[in-house]
C-alpha cells in the first residue's frame, strides 16, 4: 500500500534514514519537516497520504500536530513514532487521532503497511 509520505521529525539523521528506508519499500517521500509548525504547513501543501510524525518535536508536542491533522486532513494518515517503545505512546496514538505508533528502531515499509491496513 505504498503512497505519499511526509516526515515531520527534529532529527535530520532520522529524516534521512527513514527517507531512505521508505524509498527501498516503494514509498514517495514528498517532504520532510523539522518541527510541529513546518509539519502542517507542509501536510497543507503537499497533502501526503501518510504523515510519519515524531512525538517529541521541539516547538509542538507530536500529539498536538496529530490531532490538528486529524482534524484539518481526516484523509491524511498519521503515524506517530518515537524512540520510546510502543507500550508508552499506541493508546496516546489514537487518542489524538492517529492511525498507530511505531518505535523508530521498528520504522519499514512493511510496519507502515501492517498499520495501516488494520
Amino acid at each position: 500500500m505504498p503512497g505519499r509520505v511526509l516526515i515531520v521529525d527534529d532529527h535530520p539523521r532520522f529524516r534521512r534514514t527513514a527517507r531512505r528506508a521508505l524509498e527501498c519499500d516503494g514509498w514517495t517521500v514528498v517532504g520532510e519537516a523539522q518541527d510541529g509548525t513546518n509539519g502542517l504547513a507542509e501536510a497543507q501543501r503537499l497533502t501526503p497520504d501518510l504523515v510519519l510524525l515524531d512525538i517529541g518535536l521541539p516547538d509542538v508536542s507530536g500529539l498536538v500536530v496529530a490531532q490538528r491533522l486529524a482534524d484539518a486532513q481526516p484523509d491524511v494518515a498519521v503515524v506517530l513514532v518515537s524512540t520510546q517503545d510502543a507500550g508508552d505512546f499506541a493508546a496516546l496514538a489514537a487518542a489524538h487521532g492517529a492511525k498507530g505508533f511505531l518505535a523508530k528502531a521498528d520504522l519499514s515499509g512493511a510496519a507502515l503497511d501492517g498499520l495501516l491496513t488494520q
